[in-house]
């Protein structure tokens, strides 16, 4: 018997705001509702982590020092909920059965993360959206979507955003910018290479979990990778 895949998607906040930088924008959720919806119909386990940049940062929320850094935290972590909350709404409108689990207890809302139970609703075909980061200040969303990869035994994780993969300058103001099909831990911890923070870098490399880094925004690419389409473009950390 073939061992079914799972994977960890992990994209930004801002993805959801689509061009208007701010909010939610919902022809960007309905999007990725799809792509999500097609690697479910594929027999793909799905787990999922939204930052929640596109509503409010916590290191931005304490850069004047009104605010204090976890409280700053935390309240980016809410922001997480409610594009978790987005998200799952979009997905259940066509047709995925979908569970919100949040590392802050918050039960009228989504149930509270028991590792054992998210690992019970991905074998049932359930995709399972992890929201608050890992409850606790001080640590991005990256660093919570390793976690949890590591938590539900994913087969990698994956890094879903607006550019084929990882450069070695920023394709967005160099046009000589070069794709990086393969990199290493250590490299990918290099100042001039943004992949995840060093945190989650390296608690990858201590599980031996692969980062994929790959464009959300091409239909059907997610499903490419996942399946090994030798013609699939994107970068990965091993």
């Amino acid at each position: 018997m073939v061992k079914r895949k799972r994977v960890l998607v992990k994209f930004s906040g801002e993805a959801l705001a689509g061009n208007t930088g701010f909010g939610i924008d919902n022809s960007v959720v309905k999007f990725i509702a799809q792509e999500i919806k097609e690697l479910v119909k594929n027999d793909i386990e799905v787990g999922i982590v939204i930052g929640g940049g596109n509503i409010i940062r916590g290191v931005s929320a304490a850069k004047d020092g009104i605010i204090k850094r976890t409280s700053g935290d935390h309240m980016g972590m809410l922001s997480t909920v409610i594009n978790s909350i987005a998200m799952r709404e979009a997905l259940e409108h066509t047709g995925v059965c979908v569970r919100v689990q949040s590392a802050i207890k918050m039960e009228a809302i989504c149930e509270t993360f028991i590792m054992g139970r998210a690992q019970r609703h991905l074998e049932k075909g359930r995709v399972v959206i992890f929201a608050a980061g890992t409850g606790n200040p001080f640590f991005t969303t990256d660093t919570a979507a390793t976690l949890r990869a590591i938590e539900i035994n994913s087969d990698m994780i994956i890094k879903a955003t607006k550019v084929d993969g990882v450069y070695d300058k920023d394709p967005e103001k160099f046009e000589d910018a070069n794709l990086l099909n393969t990199l290493s831990y250590k490299e990918a911890m290099e100042d001039n290479i943004k992949v995840m923070d060093d945190t989650s870098i390296a608690l990858a490399q201590d599980n031996n979990l692969p980062i994929i880094v790959c464009n959300m925004f091409k239909k059907g690419n997610l499903l490419s990778i996942i399946q090994g389409d030798e013609n699939a473009v994107y970068s990965i950390v091993k």
